[in-house]
């Protein structure tokens, strides 16, 4: 039983050390990217629950696209929208839109490429289809 426990133990730590080598770095890139996709998930919660003030109704579409030049605009206006301040998702939200922002502006300027400053695609988004089940 001891051999078997140790072979179990060195593939499990083979099996790791492979997971951890092929684990790169996250990237400018990839935090913007994963941390927009986040804001627009937070952003339809928001929207779709019904313990929140109704002011949540008025705050500015918050659809993110890190390639559109518009974005930076699209965020400072939500982060500096009036409303809402005492609704915690809001501020939540508006905290992570202004790190975003932040992280756009300073430690990612170079490595970000815009494709776009289509500003009116960030108003209305052209949603992939849905796939039938």
């Amino acid at each position: 039983k001891l051999p078997t426990m140790k072979m179990l133990l060195s593939l499990i730590a083979l099996l790791s050390a492979a997971l951890l080598a092929n684990a790169a770095p996250p990237t400018c890139y990839s935090r913007v990217l994963s941390l927009s996709k986040e804001i627009t998930e937070s952003f339809k919660e928001l929207q779709t629950s019904k313990a929140v003030d109704s002011c949540v109704e008025m705050l500015p579409r918050l659809y993110l696209d890190i390639h559109n030049y518009c974005i930076l605009a699209k965020l400072r206006d939500f982060v500096a929208y009036p409303r809402c301040e005492r609704v915690l998702e809001v501020s939540e939200l508006k905290e992570k839109a202004r790190s975003l922002y932040t992280i756009m502006i300073s430690y990612c300027r170079r490595d970000l490429v815009f494709l776009t400053d289509d500003c009116n695609a960030l108003e209305s988004p052209i949603l992939p289809p849905i796939e039938p089940s």
